[in-house]
């Protein structure tokens, strides 16, 4: 257990600010308890009543604050060692020969040996960053037998909660896209997980008709991009005479509550109808968009249910919080409450979907330098102006500490680093 003493916590739903020391329990349902301490005198938590003998870690907290640690709605492990890559054959000219100049290039030529260094460099970033939870979206059709147990075992080494889905897609042929189907059906008979698929342009009828089957009889959903460019519409159009989320609806995709929607950017106001009266969620990576050139997400007639991702780009969710912000702005309706709002709704999607490793007893102690008083009237303005990774001192996932001062402890950061660069000079040998 791990005791946190002396600290401010923020209730990450009602921002009520109390002193308090804190009690965490391990495991997935571990509790947490409070001490009224520092405003009533008594001291419950004391450590002469949780000896050392019974595995009580004690953090003194003075002066910092306690959170819920944070979580990633979209992420894309497989590209982690693409940082500092040769630039492609070609200079891509739109989304399209972005993604078969660059990420497609990239994820044919991963192997088990590189998803395991990109899953560990991923969970370490994650967890440096106050990230306890990750959804991710992965792809390497030429190594998918394995890939999601090799991401999860990494993930669990650095001690950093997950689901996972594997990009199903017919892209790279048929063949390959029935090997996404079976590494998907074998890892959902032993964790938890999505059905993954690439985007209705690389996904055919009878492709797209198994994931759905296998979403309903695994009691799962479907994890897919939707729109991210103009591309994928017109694609649709074309080959099926209907909207994007037209065929995802009359598919079954949108049937299920644990359905994520990532992107969502080019959907007219029927598709956005059709998204509000589903149970399905919306996933927003404004930072990859932007980098992209596709567009500007815009959550008019989506309903409440978005959350945000970082789309691979990065591991930094507070980060990808203000940049929805600031370029919300001008093409969207967001405001300091709202993004915040979203910033959270990861977890809501979690618990009211039964997915475990997010619970209460995932923490994050910020040692926030701040100028001025931050209080529960002001912390918006502190969210989005003032705390960054950089504050992030502590992280507890599941009453465990990860990381501490900044240091993460239960892996070796600089071995993991060392083999990631090796693989990611195998790996970008193979993409000459």
């Amino acid at each position: 257990m791990i005791l946190l003493k002396n600290g401010t916590y923020i209730d990450w739903q009602t921002l009520e600010f109390k002193k308090t020391d804190i009690l965490a329990e391990p495991g997935v349902n571990g509790s947490l308890h409070f001490s009224n301490s520092l405003i009533n005198g008594s001291d419950p938590l004391r450590n002469d009543e949780y000896p050392a003998s019974e595995g009580i870690k004690t953090i003194d907290c003075a002066g910092k604050f306690i959170t819920r640690s944070f979580a990633n709605g979209h992420h894309h492990v497989y590209s982690a060692l693409a940082r500092g890559m040769p630039a492609p054959k070609k200079n891509p000219e739109n989304f399209p020969e972005i993604l078969q100049y660059i990420w497609w290039n990239l994820d044919k030529a991963l192997d088990l040996k590189m998803i395991r260094s990109s899953a560990l460099v991923t969970a370490i970033a994650c967890a440096k960053n106050g990230v306890t939870f990750v959804i991710d979206h992965h792809a390497s059709p030429f190594a998918p037998e394995g890939s999601l147990e090799t991401i999860a075992q990494a993930f669990d080494e650095v001690g950093v909660g997950h689901l996972l889905c594997y990009e199903i897609s017919d892209r790279d042929g048929l063949e390959i896209a029935q090997k996404g189907l079976s590494e998907t059906a074998g890892y959902l008979s032993k964790r938890e997980g999505l059905v993954g698929l690439h985007a209705s342009f690389t996904v055919g009828g009878e492709t797209l008709k198994q994931a759905v089957q296998m979403a309903a009889k695994t009691n799962s959903g479907i994890h897919v991009h939707v729109a991210e460019d103009t591309s994928d519409e017109i694609h649709c159009m074309e080959h099926y005479h209907q909207r994007v989320i037209e065929r995802l609806s009359d598919n079954g995709v949108l049937q299920f509550p644990k359905t994520i929607l990532a992107h969502c950017l080019h959907l007219d106001e029927h598709e956005r109808g059709l998204v509000e009266g589903s149970p399905a969620w919306v996933v927003q990576n404004m930072e990859s968009n932007l980098n992209n050139s596709v567009g500007f997400f815009n959550s008019k007639g989506l309903g409440q249910r978005i959350m945000f991702g970082t789309d691979g780009m990065h591991s930094d969710m507070l980060r990808s919080a203000k940049a929805a912000f600031f370029a919300g702005h001008n093409f969207d309706n967001i405001d300091y409450g709202e993004t915040y709002r979203r910033f959270r709704n990861v977890h809501h999607y979690l618990h009211a979907n039964g997915f475990t490793g997010d619970g209460e007893n995932n923490l994050v102690v910020l040692d926030y330098d701040s100028p001025t008083p931050l209080t529960s009237d002001n912390f918006y303005g502190h969210f989005l102006f003032g705390i960054e990774s950089r504050h992030v001192s502590h992280v507890i996932a599941q009453g465990k500490v990860i990381v501490e001062h900044g240091i993460v402890m239960t892996v070796d950061e600089k071995e993991i680093l060392k083999e990631s660069h090796i693989q990611a000079g195998r790996l970008w040998k193979k993409m000459r």
